[in-house]
């Protein structure tokens, strides 16, 4: 969801005459782990040049078999990219033109524009202050508005599970499927259930700049039902199941032998990455404290509120997303010192042009349009160092001060 042209940050031109130039601080940085895993990603991929297997060859499979066992046994099929991965999941579990579809004010474009593309209606719901998650209070008001709702769509934003045990016990009040958009959630878990395995089917996007990244686009449905798994297979296929007849429309949408090679190598680092990310997280934490600029929340006013986790979730850091009253001043202000950052999202869903026709207005969503003024993105990637951690920390502090 990042584009790839933004996730580095060039040097700053502002330094005074005969002042070293700031140092800069990337939001991302792919170098870093091309230098780590270079070597097994060119043997991955020249394997693949070797057997002149291009589209759903034998890495295809295995990363999906891999990928399964890694989300706690449920079918895997990969597809063409995250996005397509929300429509195949949506369209595989059976929601049709007209139904309504549940999910959160707050996400990327695609969570809704999915929802669309199969001819639903997206019903939006406030979030949660604290998680930019789905509330579930707000999910079950408009369930209760809308009874004949189809499914309920939750978003794991930012590497964090929704809260599943309410979420369920809503879709179970009004009887709909619940689908995870686990787009930024790769080894993310809510109690002991992993992303990709808590709902009736799940999408997950391996754009590059994801915990587990393709080297381009890509993505993957998982699944407990293998009947669901076999119409995810149909539909990314033109709706084919037996070569040249085909039983429905559907699509192309099938995942590259070269994205599943790359995919396997770095499936097998994800784990420890994901874990690294979790330490720069809780590093940003202790030297916002000790820099005496950190507030309870969940609002801002004067300093910054940290990200917080639920203790029945476990955090993969995708993002570290801090709030802040002056974010757009605090943004440019790191801009001039070198330092990366972005805003995820600058608008809620319905305040998007292009979601014009679904009715809402300016003041619908209060939580997610407050979210959408405050919310700021930091450096975090698991080769983020700790001394440009603490200049990131040195800047904010500076900023308020």
């Amino acid at each position: 969801m990042i584009p790839v042209h933004n996730v580095t940050t060039s040097q700053p031109s502002s330094a005074a005459p005969g002042d070293p130039a700031p140092l800069p601080v990337p939001l991302l940085d792919f170098a870093r782990e091309y230098a780590e895993i270079g070597p097994e990603v060119l043997a991955a991929v020249e394997a693949v040049f070797r057997s002149q297997r291009f589209v759903l060859g034998p890495e295809v499979a295995e990363f999906e078999q891999a990928a399964a066992r890694h989300c706690g046994g449920a079918e895997a099929v990969g597809c063409a990219s995250g996005t397509d991965a929300l429509w195949l999941a949506l369209a595989a579990t059976g929601v049709q033109p007209g139904d309504r579809v549940l999910t959160t004010a707050f996400s990327f474009f695609a969570t809704a524009s999915a929802i669309l593309r199969l001819g639903a209606t997206p019903l939006l719901g406030d979030i949660d202050p604290r998680t930019y998650n789905l509330d579930p209070k707000a999910a079950m008001a408009a369930l209760e508005k809308h009874p004949a709702t189809r499914a309920i769509l939750p978003v794991h934003l930012y590497g964090q599970c929704a809260d599943w045990t309410a979420l369920t016990h809503a879709a179970g009040a009004c009887n709909c499927m619940l689908i995870e958009d686990a787009a930024q959630a790769f080894g993310a878990r809510w109690g002991d259930i992993p992303a990709g395995a808590l709902g009736a089917a799940a999408a997950f996007s391996f754009y590059p700049t994801k915990n587990l990244s393709a080297a381009g686009e890509a993505g993957m449905v998982t699944t407990p039902s293998a009947a669901i798994a076999r119409r995810v297979r149909s539909l990314r296929a033109h709706g084919m199941e037996v070569r040249y007849y085909h039983e429905e429309v559907g699509g192309n949408s099938r995942l590259d032998s070269l994205q599943a090679a790359v995919l396997l190598v770095k499936l097998r680092h994800v784990e420890e990455w994901n874990e690294r990310r979790r330490a720069l997280a809780a590093r940003y934490n202790e030297l916002f404290t000790a820099a005496g600029v950190v507030e309870p929340g969940p609002y801002p006013n004067r300093g910054v509120v940290l990200p917080w986790v639920d203790p029945r979730a476990h955090h993969v850091f995708h993002q570290y997303v801090v709030r802040i009253a002056r974010r757009d001043d605090l943004r440019a202000w790191l801009t001039q010192r070198g330092i990366g950052s972005e805003v995820y999202y600058p608008l809620a869903l319905h305040q998007q042009k292009a979601l014009a026709s679904l009715g809402y207005h300016e003041g619908d969503f209060p939580e997610s349009e407050r979210a959408a003024r405050e919310v700021l993105a930091l450096p975090i990637f698991p080769h983020l160092r700790d001394d440009e951690q603490q200049r990131v920390v040195a800047a904010i502090r500076d900023f308020f001060h």
